[in-house]
């Protein structure tokens, strides 16, 4: 069981203005080798799961961008906790 939802945009500074996709590309690759669901939408992605593990991967996903070279990084994050259970098939599936 879930007791949470974590949406991510991340939003990393490249340190020459180069194309962001490849970083974003890199911090999806930190959320794979997690190990929880998710499922990437074009503006954001978002996981389920505990939300102390999902926050630890927020924070694995900022320094993969510190790592990179970032010298900034902006992260959207939007928390759905739902102690008892909560899954993103039960918020969409009446729309699929």
């Amino acid at each position: 069981m879930s007791n949470s939802l974590v949406s991510i945009q991340i939003i990393p500074k490249t340190e020459n203005g180069e194309d962001v996709i490849p970083y974003v590309d890199a911090a999806i690759e930190v959320i794979d080798a997690a190990g929880v669901k998710y499922e990437v939408h074009p503006l954001e992605t978002t996981m389920e799961g505990e939300l102390p593990e999902l926050l630890v991967i927020v924070e694995k996903m900022n320094r993969k961008m510190e790592e990179l070279g970032c010298p900034s990084v902006i992260s959207q994050i939007k928390v759905l906790y739902k102690p008892d259970n909560v899954s993103m098939n039960e918020l969409t599936e009446k729309y699929r």
